[in-house]
């Protein structure tokens, strides 16, 4: 599970999409349309309503997503120790939680070691960037949010892209999987790729303009050209595939 989910992403930049902002009542035809423009990544934000005002998706959500996506489970919640395995139960291939939601970060690496999972830590926009550096020795993934979590649709916080280059400045030579999530556009997700980003976090831009697959397939070939995405009604005008 681990390797596989490794590999796809030591091809990317890879864009991972967040299921918040589709339309679960018509999850698998949202999820053929992600198939369709390549994306093998799906990205689900598990809040609680303590670390998070909102309270959405747990387990049942994560086993029905197909096989054939990389699950990227996203752990918004207070304490996640007790609750982290359950999501590897259901096929987490990724799993992340955030720093300041334990007083015990190790521990819960440390408990997820021998799961099968790629390990993620995320930070939240006003966290020192130090506070991670001490479990990076065991830490698979570091996660940085460019918005304070809870709603999707926020806008990209300023300095966040000075900040991705502190991380991977702090990342080194060691084999972390760098990722951003929050405030990501059609507009400025090519803005990305030079800052040494694997993996970039995405749901409103794909879903919100109406034609999800030529979104995603769109911003997909941007992040890995480093040039912002074009509108799939501009792609109409000039004949350009998408």
């Amino acid at each position: 599970m681990t390797l596989d989910a490794r590999r796809l992403i030591e091809t990317g930049p890879h864009i991972s999409v967040g299921l918040l902002a589709a339309d679960l009542l018509r999850l698998g035809d949202e999820l053929g349309r992600l198939g369709e423009a390549g994306i093998n990544l799906v990205h689900v934000d598990v809040m609680d309503g303590r670390f998070c005002p909102q309270l959405t998706l747990g387990p049942a959500i994560v086993r029905a997503i197909p096989d054939r996506f990389v699950k990227d489970v996203h752990l918004m919640v207070d304490d996640p120790l007790p609750s982290a395995h359950a999501y590897v139960e259901a096929g987490a291939s990724i799993l992340t939680f955030h720093v300041e939601a334990t007083r015990h970060p190790h521990r819960m690496l440390q408990s997820l070691a021998d799961t099968g999972v790629i390990r993620g830590v995320a930070i939240n926009p006003g966290t020192p960037l130090a506070a991670v550096e001490p479990l990076l020795g065991e830490a698979e993934l570091l996660l940085v949010l460019a918005v304070n979590p809870g709603w999707s649709g926020q806008t990209f916080i300023s300095g966040t892209a000075e900040r991705l280059r502190a991380a991977r400045a702090l990342l080194g030579d060691r084999d972390v999987i760098l990722a951003v999530d929050g405030g990501i556009t059609r507009a400025n997700v090519g803005d990305l790729q030079p800052l040494g980003v694997d993996l970039v976090v995405a749901g409103s831009a794909v879903f919100d303009g109406g034609d999800a697959t030529a979104n995603a397939r769109s911003m997909l070939e941007a992040l890995r050209h480093g040039q912002g995405a074009v509108h799939p009604a501009a792609h109409a005008a000039t004949g350009r595939r998408t």
